[in-house]
């Protein structure tokens, strides 16, 4: 009898650790070229959702594509260049004509893919809502093919 008990609370334990798991981490598998050369198409990331709290300038992020028609169901991978309140990148400023001295606004971001030539980011899109980070990315794991 005391074996049983022990057996369901060790399996009450692991449904309990694998639903924080499951909560507070998300897998995603980069489509692109925007992240390379660092993540490539097919890369898979693990990504943890509690550090959006705590994004800071150069954090690997995952957002909802939030109004982008291509694909509006898949997240995007994008590397933050500004937060609210800090200057935005000279090279955003230029490709969206905006003055040299604009700031990032409240609730928004300025995020950046590592490769210019194939990513569709704030140099097109401008400011990124920051309510629609889904985390930082914490970890490359495996290609998947």
């Amino acid at each position: 009898m005391i074996l049983a008990c022990g057996g369901a609370a060790t399996l009450l334990a692991v449904v309990l650790v694998g639903r924080w798991l499951r909560r507070r981490f998300l897998v995603v598998t980069v489509e692109g070229r925007s992240m390379e050369p660092g993540h490539r198409d097919g890369d898979r990331v693990l990504v943890d959702r509690l550090r959006s709290a705590t994004v800071r300038v150069g954090d690997v992020v995952v957002v909802d594509r939030d109004g982008v028609p291509d694909r509006p169901d898949r997240p995007m991978i994008k590397r933050v260049a500004a937060l609210p309140g800090e200057p935005v990148p000279v090279e955003v400023c230029a490709f969206q004509h905006w003055p040299i001295r604009t700031r990032v606004p409240p609730g928004q971001l300025v995020l950046l893919g590592d490769n210019p030539a194939g990513s569709l980011d704030s140099r097109q899109r401008g400011f990124f809502p920051a309510d629609r980070l889904l985390g930082v990315v914490v970890r490359q794991l495996r290609r998947d093919r």
